[in-house]
Formats: C-alpha cells, structure tokens, sequence
C-alpha cells in the first residue's frame, strides 16, 4: 500500500529538524565557554610545586619540583612550550595543559 507524503509535511519536518540541529550547537558551544572559564590556571613563573603539580594534569609532584628547579637555573619560561626542556614533561603534556598554563 502506497502512501502519498504532503510536501507541505515534508518541508515542516526538514525545518523542524534543522532548528533542532541549530539549538543543540548553540547549546554545546555555551557548554564549551562554561567549561573552559572553569579552568584553574597556574604560573609556572612563580608558583611552587606543590600548586604546579595540584593544577597541571599528569604534572606529579616531582616533576612539578622538577619545573621549579629549572625555572631557579635558567630563569623564567617565556612559553609554555619551553616546559619541554624540563626533564619528564613532554609535547604532550604541555599540549594537555595549554589552559591552565600562564607565564605573567
């Protein structure tokens, strides 16, 4: 048995659809900008280890020491990627921690 779609249907649902699809990206990207203002940051300029290592993900405590000993011999970071040059934090860990690195 064949049934006939009313064109008129048709064009309710698509826009329907459509107007869905449009308020759940809105809603994400508020998600996202929610999120990311909650980040807790750290300057590994000046803080210890111990808050270095409670804020940085997959930044234990000796590895936080580890950025403190490197920042009291060689001065100051001037970019969250010159972190690579302390033994132990890697690429990948700096990637994972680019929001909550600052350098004031």
């Amino acid at each position: 048995m064949k049934q006939n779609v009313n064109p008129q249907n048709l064009v309710a649902a698509v826009l329907a659809v459509i107007l869905l699809c449009l308020g759940n990206v809105t809603f994400a990207k508020d998600l996202t900008e929610e999120i990311a203002m909650d980040v807790v940051t750290v300057n590994v300029n000046e803080a210890d280890a111990e808050a270095i290592a409670s804020t940085l993900v997959g930044v234990g405590l000796s590895r936080a020491q580890a950025i403190v000993d490197y920042r009291d011999e060689h001065g100051r970071f001037y970019s969250a990627e010159e972190l690579t040059a302390v033994k132990g934090i890697g690429q990948t860990t700096v990637e994972k921690n680019l929001s909550r690195i600052t350098l004031r």
